[in-house]
């Protein structure tokens, strides 16, 4: 009993301490840095901008994979606001396999496959938007 406790103290203790990491390849001109707040994900282009960068990320799955693929996505815009990027375009958002682990206890193997959250995008300055109406 005294070892599942353990494991249990263990286990909280990575996921509390879990957290997303991630690369940047500047490409373009960096601008001032931003907040990530005002960094926008978007899925198709908008009518203008320049590319600054390429962003990716990852986390581990824990709980849940939303809350994976949401850290990823949170740490993709804290880098794209590094580089002054006010937008990101998506290229991949994917889960990964990162193995097994387990362990024996009273006779029995428990085991977990492991899965990380990746995503990737073009960090870029958004000029205009939308085209305006002529």
């Amino acid at each position: 009993m005294r070892l599942l406790g353990t494991m249990v103290i263990v286990f909280f203790s990575l996921t509390i301490l879990s957290c997303a990491t991630g690369s940047t390849i500047v490409t373009g001109t960096v601008r001032p840095a931003i907040n990530p707040t005002e960094v926008k994900i978007y899925l198709e282009p908008p009518f203008q901008y320049e590319v600054i960068g390429i962003v990716e990320s990852s986390s581990d799955v824990e709980f849940s994979s939303q809350s994976a693929q949401d850290r990823a996505i949170n740490k993709l815009k804290k880098q794209a606001a590094k580089i002054g990027a006010n937008g990101i375009i998506l290229t991949n958002v994917a889960t990964q396999p990162t193995g097994s682990a387990g362990f024996y206890s009273g006779g029995f193997f428990y085991a977990d496959n492991e899965e990380k959250k990746v995503a990737q995008g073009r960090a870029i300055y958004v000029i205009k938007e939308k085209k305006e109406p002529e």
